[in-house]
């Protein structure tokens, strides 16, 4: 019943953790505790899925180092921002090379020279329908000054479309708004005016959508600003192609950290072109509804928690962490078929589980190391009780093994007899302190105590653990039993008045036992068992009828690596259950001289088999 009582303690502070896991998972993901670790778990994942091949319907038309140095070079005008007059004959290269769609990611509000203003207002109505115009001031409304205002575009045919970025709260950009004041992304814009048909607002989960980024920076295939001027191109370069023009020289400063810039900076046009692969490509890459997340935090936060209230710390560590390694595997999977599924939270969940499970786990286990430690140190020498436990399996048991050992036995002759006629107080009394001073003999000389029977004793030398000398071990134990122990158990009980004094039998036997826990789910107990114990037990009980008080087999004779004098042969004797006779020895003082003289004369007879 205590070990039920144990078990179902540990299950309930395991789902008290199970709990707590989850919910603080939960509440730092509705609070966004971790936002940008989250966010840059998301620039890992592009990291590990590399780059794709670039799209092949996005041309980039870049105003970067290399057309400043040759606009430089050819003494044509190469202050940013150019004469209007180049962006028109841009446009008329870009319309005859068959582009489908012209996205200039430039800045038209303010007037400049009207001559150059209107060259570039007739190339953009000859590419009626195709032109897409970068708006950065947009009043409510989606209301524009870009050329001078939204009716002039609508007679040439051109759209203006915002292009504000979404930098998330660590800088980065990773995502693309749908609107801004009413007036479309430019991406939006662009992609609509391709494929002709409107992209609805309800495409964009909470207004914003994930870019699917194509790769690093330069992923996208792009030209020289400078080369479509001058006419320097392969006409197929363009032909049905969507169309960026900006500007990517640093000194521009339009160049921006994204998901999949690392330590260096994309240009704004490239970002524009990667946001309208987005959706050209049906929105390849989504983020997985907050329910989904929701379960995956729970589940994770609980796994652990749960999954240990039968396992111990190590195997509990290790399943956590082969969790956590295989939800990172997934995720990562997941996002390389187009879903955004949260990491840290429900790895968040994951840890506090596993970090409370093995705080659980520690102190139930601490407390039943103490208990099995206790319950150790009664049996064993205080001084071998960590070694013991170091040899106890996870559930804090002793395995069974076979070992080489010697088993003691030992009872009080005539203690039935005395203890009809006491009190019961007074024989409890009696038998702890035999008991007591016989124990301390016995864990003196490094045995185990086994059990007591009554005021019988059960001790084996050599098991938990190995002893070379088991056998000295347990002789230098009954000798200490039956003369210094047995002498002061008699003198106490003169002083207390009982008028009574005891002999006592021991029998020793060595051999092979095997030795281990058994017992129940409730109860267990360390044992010996074998044929080397039934043999030292009914050694013991011939003592019965003799005059000697101790029984040693020989083979715990042969296994003595000391000399001892004093040994003399009893004679052999039939062992009920064994064939053949075992010889006997006892311990010569032990002997009256009658018993010494008899066994001299006649060494060879035995007793009756017992």
């Amino acid at each position: 019943m205590k070990r039920i009582r144990r078990q179902r303690r540990k299950t309930v502070s395991l789902l008290v953790v199970a709990l707590l896991a989850s919910g603080l998972g939960v509440l730092a993901y509705a609070t966004h505790t971790l936002k940008r670790s989250e966010l840059q778990t998301i620039d890992a994942r592009f990291s590990i899925r590399g780059g794709q091949s670039p799209p092949r319907d996005v041309v980039l038309v870049e105003i970067d180092n290399a057309t400043l140095q040759e606009l430089s070079r050819l003494r044509l005008p190469s202050e940013f921002p150019f004469p209007r007059r180049d962006h028109a004959q841009v446009i008329d290269h870009l319309r005859r090379a068959g582009a489908s769609v012209i996205a200039m990611d430039l800045e038209f509000t303010h007037e400049t020279d009207r001559a150059d203003d209107n060259a570039l207002i007739e190339a953009i109505g000859r590419a009626h329908g195709k032109t897409v115009l970068a708006a950065t001031e947009v009043a409510p409304g989606g209301r524009t000054d870009v050329l001078g205002g939204d009716n002039l575009l609508a007679q040439l045919g051109a759209r203006a479309a915002e292009v504000r970025l979404t930098v998330d709260s660590d800088g980065s950009i990773r995502r693309f708004g749908y609107s801004y004041n009413g007036l479309h992304n430019f991406a939006v814009v662009t992609a609509e005016t391709a494929t002709g048909h409107s992209i609805p607002a309800s495409r964009f989960e909470h207004g914003t959508l994930p870019i699917d980024f194509a790769g690093p920076p330069g992923t996208i295939t792009a030209i020289s600003y400078s080369k479509v001027l001058l006419g320097h191109f392969p006409p197929a370069l363009f032909r049905g192609k969507i169309v960026i023009v900006g500007a990517s020289a640093p000194i521009l400063q339009d160049a921006h950290v994204t998901a999949t810039s690392g330590t260096g900076q994309m240009a704004g046009p490239e970002i524009m072109a990667n946001a309208t692969s987005t959706l050209l490509r049906g929105v390849p890459l989504k983020d997985v509804s907050g329910a989904i997340n929701l379960a995956l935090i729970v589940l994770l936060g609980l796994a652990v928690p749960l999954g240990s209230t039968r396992l111990r710390r190590r195997r509990s560590l290790l399943d956590a962490l082969a969790l956590a390694a295989v939800f990172t595997v997934a995720t990562q999977v997941e996002f390389d078929n187009g879903l955004i599924v949260s990491f840290v939270y429900p790895l968040l969940a994951l840890t506090l589980g596993m970090i409370g499970t093995l705080g659980v786990l520690y102190i139930v286990e601490a407390i039943e190391r103490e208990r099995v430690k206790d319950m150790f140190s009664r049996f064993v020498p205080g001084g071998v009780v960590d070694e013991v436990l170091a040899s106890t399996d996870e559930n804090l048991r002793l395995g069974g093994v076979e070992r080489d050992c010697t088993v003691l036995f030992s009872d009080l002759r005539g203690f039935t007899s005395f203890s009809e006629s006491q009190p019961a107080a007074r024989v409890i009394e009696v038998v702890n302190y035999y008991l007591n001073e016989m124990t301390e003999a016995i864990l003196e000389a490094g045995g185990t105590l086994i059990s007591y029977m009554g005021d019988g004793i059960m001790a084996v030398f050599g098991a938990p653990l190995e002893q070379d000398d088991h056998a000295d071990r347990a002789l230098a134990a009954a000798r200490e039993m039956i003369g210094p122990r047995l002498q002061r158990f008699n003198a106490w009980l003169g002083e207390q008045g009982f008028g009574h004094s005891f002999e006592m039998g021991v029998g020793l036997n060595s051999g092979v036992v095997m030795a281990g826990n058994v017992g129940s789910s409730q109860r267990v107990e360390y044992t010996a068992i074998g044929d080397t114990t039934n043999t030292a037990s009914r050694l013991e009980g011939m003592t019965k009828d003799s005059e000697a008080m101790l029984f040693i087999s020989a083979t715990t004779r042969d296994r003595l690596t000391t000399a001892i004098d004093e040994l003399a042969l009893v004679g052999e004797v039939d062992i009920r259950g064994r064939t053949g006779r075992l010889a006997v020895w006892t311990i010569w003082p032990d002997l009256t001289d009658r018993d010494v003289d008899e066994q001299a004369e006649h060494p060879a007879e035995g007793r009756s088999a017992v």
